[in-house]
């Protein structure tokens, strides 16, 4: 690793160093740098425990335990200088500890890692928003034998790198990331760099083991659920026809939780929403300009006491100020997937939808033609 000295157009490179020669330490230093930032890894992954010792039987702990976007538990294992002969055994104990892992208890995990080192947080919210899943029934967390393995170390044994690649061979996600300190006077540095499957051959050697092996199951639950989707949208869209409401009439069913329909203003859209345990009409401001989303949402909000005695209750408004996005919405609690009581929730989502565009509907004219006169696009 070198220094650009830009004014003498030079480089200067950087010592590297050991852990050891620095004093640094695997569990007070390495693992703390990665729960910290463990997009330092080369993706978004959510740190749910730290030293996880919750094994039946055994004392033994594993360094790191995270989820990543697709709701797999990954295994990191760290050493500093050296890997080790037995870090990938290690890891693969670990990793065959946690496989059976229930989303309840994985939600449990995480909660005592969020009370005990980050002051306490929802640990079902935080894994809904980071999988972007509106709740945790919607959430497949740790399915069947999908667990990942990451090792990091500044050196690789040549049984672990032999081993690595023999488990990638096999269809286990398992990677090697090369970190290497450096200073430069009284600057440290830390390079990590994935080494085993080299970024440019991961996807490569990804698709080349999922060919080899058996086809995996299909989820049945998710399969389940999406068929209940279809099955519900199409008995709503064929309510909401005979009803003669005009809002939804090109729209066709879907397999998401949502039926979405356009407003007159672009990314403004109405929505029906069918959840395992709630039904929702709802309305968002989610265009691509999040200064356009709150000046219409302020606008409209001013005309609240109109639209909720129009629609004939009080709304939730969500101004959402982290976000681009703004939402108003009604729900109702249900047993989305008793199929007895469909009757009623298609119902009551025909009746409240019509309610709901009807009360909002002139009141949004007036916010559209407001944000015209400024100069603005709908």
């Amino acid at each position: 690793m070198f220094q650009v000295n830009r004014t003498e157009n030079r480089l200067r490179k950087l010592e590297e160093k050991k852990f050891s020669d620095l004093a640094l330490r695997e569990r007070e230093h390495l693992q703390e740098w990665l729960a910290d930032m463990p997009e330092a890894l080369g993706e978004e992954l959510l740190i749910i425990q730290k030293e996880f010792d919750g094994f039946a039987d055994t004392r033994e702990r594993l360094d790191l335990l995270a989820l990543d976007k697709d709701g797999r538990l990954v295994v990191i294992e760290n050493k500093l200088d050296d890997s080790g002969r037995d870090v990938t055994w290690q890891a693969l104990k670990y990793t065959a500890y946690v496989s059976s892992l229930t989303t309840s208890q994985i939600v449990d995990i995480f909660q005592r890692y969020l009370d005990r080192y980050c002051g306490g947080g929802n640990a079902a919210q935080l894994i809904c928003e980071f999988l972007e899943e509106e709740e945790l029934d919607e959430v497949l967390l740790n399915q069947g034998d999908d667990q990942r393995v990451v090792f990091v170390a500044a050196n690789f044994r040549k049984e672990v790198t032999a081993t690595v690649l023999w488990l990638i061979g096999h269809g286990v996600r398992a990677q090697c990331f090369k970190v290497m300190p450096y200073v430069f006077d009284d600057e440290l540095f830390i390079d990590l760099q994935q080494v085993i499957p080299t970024p440019e051959a991961a996807d490569f050697m990804i698709r080349i083991a999922e060919k080899e092996i058996d086809e995996k199951v299909v989820v049945v639950v998710r399969k389940t659920r999406h068929s209940i989707r279809q099955e519900y949208w199409a008995m709503a869209l064929e309510a909401l026809h005979e009803a003669g409401v005009g809002l939804f009439q090109n729209i066709s069913p879907s397999n998401e939780h949502w039926l979405s329909a356009g407003s007159g203003i672009a990314y403004c859209p109405f929505a029906l929403i069918f959840l395992k345990s709630e039904l929702r009409v709802e309305f968002t401001f989610g265009r691509p300009d999040r200064d356009e989303n709150k000046w219409m949402f302020d606008e409209l909000i001013k005309r609240r006491g109109d639209i909720e005695q129009a629609f004939g209750a009080e709304l939730k408004w969500f101004r959402l100020d982290g976000k681009k996005a703004c939402r108003i919405q009604y729900a109702m609690p249900c047993d989305g997937y008793q199929k007895e009581s469909w009757p009623e929730y298609v119902q009551w989502h025909v009746e409240h939808i019509q309610r709901f565009e009807k009360a909002i509907q002139g009141p949004l004219a007036q916010v559209s033609q407001a944000f015209k006169a400024r100069g603005g696009q709908t």
